[in-house]
């Protein structure tokens, strides 16, 4: 039985979203758990890391009760596109890029710690104001970081499974992702296509891994 390739290329186009996503909300929450002086920043620190520890299956039953027609992200979501999100393939991409964030807001949070604070009160010393001081020198400083954080994140988006089935479904040729693939071929005893899928998304994750720890050695190694 030939090997349906979809699952490979909807999953890469839900990481390349996914992963869009959580540069646009990580980068600005590491700032903020680097650089922030605020009351409550535990609390954010904390729902940050929430993705990472909590089970699949509870993200995904929140994640169905916000994103269902009736919930509140599902009737604003529908009422800007004119459709449904669960059991999208855009579902999809909400439940990796939930994965993804964590792992780039704290990265990058490490990255910025890590700068000479001196460099940054020198620029505000010189009048420019913090976001001033942070796009003009914080970021170029983080560039190889961020980029090593943005391929970790896009080998977490093709990796991720329980969210995914519970709100983007397993539907074949529309929201049936690679890890979702490989669950179905396994349980129709499918060897022939669970071994090129995996093979496949091995060999992938490898590539990115690797690439992000050339682009900032030491990432991943607590």
């Amino acid at each position: 039985m030939p090997i349906d390739w979809f699952p490979l290329w909807l999953s890469l186009r839900v990481a390349l979203c996914a992963t869009a996503a959580s540069l646009v909300i990580g980068v600005p929450l590491a700032w903020l758990l680097a650089e922030g002086r605020f009351r409550g920043k535990t609390v954010l620190a904390a729902a940050v890391d929430l993705p990472l520890v909590v089970p699949s299956t509870v993200l995904g039953w929140y994640l169905l009760v916000l994103l269902a027609r009736d919930g509140i992200l599902g009737r604003w979501y529908e009422s800007v596109a004119g459709a449904p999100l669960l059991f999208t393939w855009q579902a999809a991409v909400v439940a990796s890029a939930m994965y993804a964030t964590p792992l780039v807001a704290r990265s990058v949070a490490a990255a910025i710690a890590a700068i000479d604070p001196s460099i940054a009160r020198s620029a505000r010393g010189l009048g420019a104001s913090h976001w001033m001081a942070f796009r003009s020198v914080t970021v170029p400083l983080i560039r190889r970081p961020v980029a090593g954080a943005a391929l970790y994140a896009f080998a977490r988006s093709m990796a991720e499974f329980g969210v995914t089935l519970l709100i983007a479904g397993n539907l074949p040729g529309r929201t049936q992702t690679l890890s979702v693939a490989v669950f179905d071929a396994v349980a129709k005893d499918n060897t022939a296509a669970a071994r090129g899928l995996v093979l496949a998304v091995s060999g992938i994750t490898l590539a990115l891994i690797a690439a992000a720890h050339r682009l900032h050695p030491g990432m991943g190694v607590k």
